[in-house]
């Protein structure tokens, strides 16, 4: 620990009391590592404020000293921007103390949540007053707030709702000078300039330390049906959802999978089960919610639907399930996907979006292409189909030894892909964002006008790269190192 680090650490314990930093190295250890266990860090101490008062004053205090820190929420972000760098530079600051909701309004369809506050807690406290907040993913668990503020995370209700940019309402961070930006009050109309809490969010902390937010709610499922489909192809699944958007409102979760990414679930997680009698090449996970009495039952819609589909002949087979218990058994096939992965061995993942039009064409071509160039290698596709959002994933031959195959492979894995993606029109981050894994194919791939803006905004808020150095984008040449 250097001697800024130390003082700092000593000023905070003795402002803000014992619960607000530790440095016991067991304690901080499972924090020093990203979710996929790519990336490895170390840091004196975790400082964990209570209060969006606390974190100002740490901030401004490491501001004045000289320290970096690095924000970090659930840490099951999938690119290392919560980790804190290698060399012990900067130190841990969680807000997971600051857990509090701090209101909800049915009548205002509002929540506004601290930073700390974990997803499935919001998701109960939000239907205890009818409302939902319509963003949910494997990690609901763990996530929190203001890391999936910080990331503009997405989710299997992207489709119908939007990635966390749409349902932020409003954002209070603490900025690199330790002032708070209170952002929360919801405005129709608002045009004093700038939008700062559309900069804040996405910005993986680099720019200011969320600590609360104003998150949009809508009125609670009534009832929902969760079906199950088998396709010939990926456009036949594009064409099953433009048919049925073109005839309800009601598709809330499209989800492609491929049989490879079946299959490994099946192999790898205990307790699941195939959905139809015989595989397919692809597969739907459709989704249709009703919120109202009035509206038609989302199993009776399905059936009706997906009975037309397979009459015209655009599916092959498919299930509507008959209980909870089935529904949910689909969907822990879908949240599943990256666990099996991880546990059969070596992969590299690729979180990507192309133009929808062209989505189809890049799951199929695009790993053939990989699967060619790269003899031996298994691609499985998947992810948010009406989103555009590819979760392209290239596991290694099998049998192939992670410290040393990854390391040698997947850098020029992911450049093929990368390109493959840019020919495309797409974006190399679709919802994970760039964090450290993929800071260097951001500067490498542009666009350079987008690169510049980003480092400039960067430099302009925090000159002294105090916040979560070494993720998004390095500061200008001509900026000061911390």
């Amino acid at each position: 620990m250097t001697p800024q680090q130390q003082n700092l650490v000593e000023t905070v314990r003795e402002r803000f009391g014992p619960k607000s930093v530790t440095t016991d190295a067991d304690a901080i250890a499972p924090w020093l590592s990203d979710w996929r266990g790519r990336y490895h860090g170390a840091s004196a101490a975790l400082l964990t404020p209570g209060s969006t008062g606390e974190v100002s004053a740490i901030v401004a205090l490491a501001a004045a000293a000289g320290v970096a820190l690095v924000p970090q929420g659930g840490n099951t972000g999938m690119c290392g921007g919560a980790t804190p760098p290698a060399d012990g530079s900067a130190l841990l600051l969680s807000t997971r103390r600051m857990n509090h909701i701090r209101r909800i309004s049915a009548e205002e369809n509002l929540a506004v949540a601290e930073a700390g506050v974990i997803l499935a807690d919001l998701h109960e406290a939000a239907l205890e007053q009818g409302r939902r907040f319509p963003l949910t993913l494997g990690a609901r668990g763990s996530a929190t707030i203001g890391g999936l503020v910080s990331t503009n995370a997405g989710g299997t209700q992207v489709l119908r709702f939007g990635n966390m940019r749409s349902l932020v309402a409003g954002v209070e961070a603490v900025l690199p000078d330790g002032s708070v930006h209170n952002g929360l009050p919801v405005l129709k109309k608002d045009n004093r300039g700038y939008d700062l809490n559309q900069l804040l969010i996405g910005a993986e902390g680099t720019l200011g330390i969320v600590t609360a937010a104003s998150l949009r709610l809508v009125p609670a499922v009534a009832s929902r049906a969760v079906a199950w489909v088998g396709l010939e192809t990926p456009q036949a699944a594009l064409d099953l959802l433009r048919a049925m958007e073109a005839r309800t409102n009601a598709i809330e979760s499209f989800e492609i999978v491929p049989a490879s990414a079946l299959s490994l679930v099946l192999e790898q997680i205990p307790g699941t089960r195939a959905p139809l009698a015989a595989p397919q090449p692809w597969n739907a996970l459709i989704e249709a919610v009703a919120s109202g009495a009035d509206d038609e039952a989302p199993g009776a819609l399905l059936e009706r639907l997906l009975g037309d589909a397979l009459e015209a002949g655009m599916a092959v087979d498919a299930v509507v399930a008959a209980s909870e218990a089935q529904a949910e058994g689909f969907w822990r096939i879908r949240d599943s996907i990256s666990e099996a992965e991880r546990t059969a061995g070596v992969t590299i993942a690729h979180d990507i979006s192309v133009p929808i039009p062209d989505m189809p064409r890049f799951m199929v071509e695009g790993a053939a292409a990989v699967e060619s160039r790269f003899p031996g290698t298994l691609v499985s596709p998947y992810g948010h189909l009406g989103d555009g959002n590819v979760h392209f994933h290239v596991r290694a031959p099998k049998g192939a030894d992670e410290v040393h195959w990854y390391p040698a492979h997947a850098p020029e894995i992911t450049r093929f892909v990368h390109d493959l993606v840019v020919a495309s029109g797409g974006s190399i981050s679709a919802e994970h964002g760039i964090g450290q894994l993929k800071r260097a194919e951001l500067e490498r791939l542009g666009p350079p006008v987008r690169v510049a803006t980003l480092r400039a905004i960067k430099h302009a808020l925090d000159p002294r790269g105090i916040l979560n150095p070494g993720k998004l984008v390095t500061l200008a040449p001509e900026a000061p190192a911390p």
